[in-house]
């Protein structure tokens, strides 16, 4: 008696802690409810830009995200070769183009403003014979053309809130846009392309590729 007793007490007592406190059984289900994954769960109000560079209504920050997605769509392989227009336009491509497809949706072409980049500042890339066809498709130097024309934000993966979906992050040979989703540490998740075995283009891979590279840029376009 005494048993059954006790036992009604612990569960009164489980049901008016999640009563009190709902935002751990949204931890708990974070694994099996995928809107859980996202930005409101911790309390992170989703940034805005101020811009539009293509002026099609939709801000840069929102478009950079929207034209990430729309390009790991179409389902692009891994395969690292030079196109003499640049961009890759046989469903294969690298890292770099994720982001570069990403910018081109939302009105900044990094072919272009690369090799403008290069030209005014040759020094700051240490390029010897500029290529405009793969300059921008190359980690390193996009590193530097962000450092230089678009907003720096931290590096440290601790602050949340700073991590949005549309930046760019930059890890020592690699390079990805950050997502929305985030995982139940509120750490983002990464747009990339990465592997001829690549089983998924958006994953929880952010701090694996700290740790394997580190992180040394973390950017944002537009205002």
């Amino acid at each position: 008696m005494i048993g059954i007793v006790t036992l009604l007490a612990l569960v009164i007592a489980g049901a008016l802690l999640l009563w009190q406190h709902p935002f751990w059984y949204n931890q708990a289900t974070t694994e099996t409810d995928s809107r859980a994954d996202h930005a409101p769960q911790f309390e992170i109000e989703r940034y805005v830009s101020s811009t539009d560079a293509d002026g099609d209504g939709i801000d840069d920050q929102t478009d950079m995200l929207q034209s990430a997605r729309e390009y790991i769509a179409t389902n692009p392989k891994y395969k690292s070769q030079y196109y003499a227009g640049g961009y890759p336009d046989d469903g294969y491509g690298v890292c770099t183009d994720v982001v570069a497809f990403a910018c081109r949706g939302a009105g900044y072409d990094l072919k272009e403003l690369v090799a403008g980049d290069i030209a005014s500042a040759p020094d700051a890339y240490g390029i010897e014979t500029p290529d405009s066809n793969i300059d921008f498709r190359r980690v390193e130097n996009l590193n530097v053309f962000f450092s230089r024309n678009a907003q720096s934000l931290t590096t440290d993966l601790q602050d949340i809130k700073s991590w949005q979906g549309g930046d760019i992050v930059v890890f020592g040979t690699h390079i990805a846009m950050v997502s929305d989703k985030r995982n139940r540490k509120g750490i983002p998740y990464i747009i990339h392309l990465v592997s001829p075995v690549q089983k998924a283009y958006e994953q929880d891979g952010m701090e694996h590729w700290e740790k394997k590279a580190g992180i040394i840029g973390h950017y944002r376009m537009g205002k």
